[in-house]
């Protein structure tokens, strides 16, 4: 019995180590080839970034309340509007509900008496200097 226990335990041991002894993880080096195009476009997106700034475009403001009309105001206004982006805004304690992008305050104001007739709360947001 003692020398079929110790063969069962030899067994397991050189089971055990020899996978142990060919086993090298991670000793590769990864090289990563990219276009130097990319690295050009990723520049070109980050100051397209810097200078598409919400700060210095004007947005109007349709909605100011809870979460869920929020969102449903923000879907009836995708829908009917499909042309013009929006977005919801969080400031304590309200959700806002922001949308156009406009240069100028002329092309923001056009817009603020077309959404006027549809929306009773809507206000005109400066950008901030």
């Amino acid at each position: 019995m003692r020398i079929l226990a110790t063969k069962k335990a030899f067994f397991i041991t050189l089971t055990v180590c020899i996978p142990c002894l060919f086993a090298n993880a991670q000793t590769s080096n990864i090289t990563v080839k990219q276009d130097s195009k990319f690295e050009q476009l990723l520049n070109e997106k980050r100051k397209s970034n810097i200078s598409n700034s919400i700060n210095d475009r004007y947005q109007i403001q349709i909605y100011s309340g809870e979460s869920e009309k929020a969102k449903t105001i923000l879907n009836e206004f995708r829908q009917e509007f499909k042309d013009t982006d929006g977005t919801i805004f969080f400031f304590t304690p309200n959700y806002k509900v922001w949308v156009g992008n406009y240069k100028s305050r002329i092309e923001a104001e056009r817009n603020l008496i077309e959404f006027r007739k549809r929306y009773s709360n809507v206000h005109l947001i400066k950008p901030k200097n």
